[in-house]
């Protein structure tokens, strides 16, 4: 496994590369890291992003996990930059209960990327698991546009 990080609004994050696509995204200085083109690629959109000139992400991705927790996340990889959708909303689409989605948020191994700061619970904004919990996922949707319906 290959990492890289760079400094953010949000404090120092690492992205990490396995076998040709990113398996990873985490809050900390990478600890040894190394120079690939595709980590030099992740960081280059990362930097994009936090600019404000970046839409999307376009990076191979891994998931590590149950086919359910893939498919929460191809879910939640299809919410346009700031849009959000409910737990609830995915549950539908997925055909699972909401609770089950909520778990697989919680589970995404690389936020930001892909996006479960835009996954919002029905009477409120619901967790985040990334460094920061829901001030992260605030600054996250304010960033995108979307803290038009947060106080």
């Amino acid at each position: 496994m290959a990492s890289a990080s760079l400094p953010t609004p949000l404090g120092p994050i690492c992205v990490t590369e396995e076998h040709g696509a990113i398996t990873a995204l985490d809050w900390h200085d990478a600890f040894l890291p190394e120079d690939t083109p595709l980590l030099r690629r992740a960081l280059e959109q990362l930097r994009a992003y936090f600019a404000g000139d970046l839409q999307q992400f376009d990076l191979p991705l891994r998931i590590r996990g149950t086919d359910f927790q893939r498919s929460v996340c191809d879910a939640i990889a299809t919410i346009p930059l700031g849009e959000t959708r409910s737990y609830g909303d995915l549950a539908k689409a997925l055909k699972v209960p909401a609770q089950a989605v909520g778990t697989g948020c919680g589970g995404n191994p690389i936020p930001i990327i892909i996006p479960c700061h835009r996954v919002l619970g029905t009477h409120g904004l619901g967790g985040f698991s990334g460094k920061g919990g829901v001030e992260t996922k605030v600054w996250l949707l304010r960033h995108e546009g979307a803290g038009g319906l947060l106080i």
